[in-house]
């Protein structure tokens, strides 16, 4: 098994203990799972950045939406360190904790370009089981698939909205394939992701200075 894949068998076990099990939602039909191991962020608010970047989906591209309730069996929200994720052996969307929390940072449009991305992944890997596939994936292929997706829901978009989700898809497309699906030290990132949410909720916690 890849380093990857004992993180996410361990990420896997995790969310099955968490507080004895996901949160459990629907949001737009989707079953969506929510596993908060932060304090300092509010389930519901999650919940409706979610439902508003669904929503975006819904309004502007709403066939994307049909293919996500097919391809996937739930979005699961929970700490990861990246924006998204697709786990194939769940058939799951993951849209990150703190990432649909930083509503200063991240629009919703960036957010949905980022579910819209994973469900791409979620489609290549439904219809490679279907047609019995078996062989090596072509990352960087895929990347760009998804990539490509987030520049036409980004143009689907009101130019307000949308531009952000344009510019930052074809920054990566302009990218060589090394770089579009880059190796990644996941040990190494999952140990960051946890040190900064640490950091994150030893900020929250600590009483405000006096002036």
């Amino acid at each position: 098994m890849t380093v990857l894949g004992r993180l996410l068998s361990q990420l896997a076990r995790g969310i099955d203990r968490a507080r004895g099990g996901p949160d459990l939602h629907v949001v737009r039909g989707i079953p969506v799972a929510v596993v908060n191991t932060r304090p300092d962020i509010a389930t519901p608010f999650v919940l409706e950045r979610l439902d508003s970047a669904l929503a975006l989906i819904e309004q502007y591209q709403p066939w994307r939406l049909r293919h996500l309730r097919a391809d996937a069996v739930q979005i699961l929200v929970v700490a990861y360190p990246c924006r998204g994720a697709y786990l194939p052996g769940r058939r799951t969307v993951l849209t990150e904790l703190s990432f649909l929390a930083r509503a200063a940072e991240f629009t919703p449009a960036q957010v949905a370009s980022s579910i819209v991305h994973e469900g791409v992944h979620a489609r290549v890997h439904r219809m490679g089981e279907r047609l019995g596939f078996s062989g090596p994936r072509d990352l960087a292929r895929e990347e760009r698939l998804c990539r490509r997706a987030e520049v036409a829901f980004g143009r689907a978009l009101p130019p307000a909205l949308g531009a952000p989700v344009v510019e930052r898809a074809l920054g990566t497309l302009a990218l060589a394939d090394a770089e579009v699906a880059p190796a990644i030290d996941w040990s190494e990132a999952f140990a960051a992701k946890r040190r900064a949410d640490e950091e994150a909720v030893d900020a929250w916690r600590r009483p405000p200075s006096a002036s």
